[in-house]
């Protein structure tokens, strides 16, 4: 019986990486009030690289005229004095995008955080659809987040990624897979 039941767990996480592995190839430019940057970390003030992979998809979104602001999430890490998104907005205003464009968040340090506190700024100030944008695999899980919050919301992942050799990308498909499988299980 127990392993029957493993089995069918097994079965379910498998079937569930193979859904976001799917997933992973929808790519929107629909045309947005804003673009929604999930946050992914700085270290000693400066971005990570998969962190500033996202806020580049931003940058072009934003120069193609696609979206018309730019919400950049993440709050404060260990020791940090100043907030992932104050960094990732240094990147942008260097980069050209005009600081009326750009909206940061700094209380988020997880997924759901980062989508509830865009959810806040984008009811506060009348935004009304946007393009999440985040890693391939990490689409399904925050879009079905985005969704369940009621935000109008098209997939635009970033085109390049950090994940480029076999286990890097197995690690995040697993990690993307396993707070998928238990988002689903637990009504979250």
């Amino acid at each position: 019986m127990t392993l029957f039941v493993f089995i069918i767990i097994l079965s379910y996480f498998i079937f569930n990486g193979f859904v976001i592995y799917n997933y992973s190839f929808n790519y929107s430019e629909k045309k947005s009030d804003v673009a929604i940057v999930l946050g992914a970390g700085t270290n000693s003030g400066k971005l990570s690289p998969i962190f500033k992979e996202r806020i580049n998809q931003s940058l072009y979104l934003y120069n193609k005229k696609i979206t018309k602001k730019i919400i950049l999430t993440g709050g404060f890490g260990i020791n940090q004095l100043k907030a992932d998104s104050e960094i990732a907005k240094e990147y942008l205003l260097i980069h050209g995008i005009p600081n009326s464009a750009i909206i940061i968040e700094k209380k988020s340090k997880y997924t759901i955080e980062n989508i509830i506190e865009s959810k806040h700024i984008m009811d506060s100030l009348g935004l009304n659809s946007a393009l999440i944008v985040s890693d391939p695999l990490h689409m399904k899980r925050s879009m079905k987040i985005a969704e369940k919050l009621n935000i109008n919301c098209q997939p635009s992942p970033t085109k390049t990624t950090m994940y480029k050799s076999f286990f890097p990308k197995l690690f995040s498909l697993t990690y993307e897979t396993f707070y998928y499988t238990l988002g689903k299980l637990t009504g979250q």
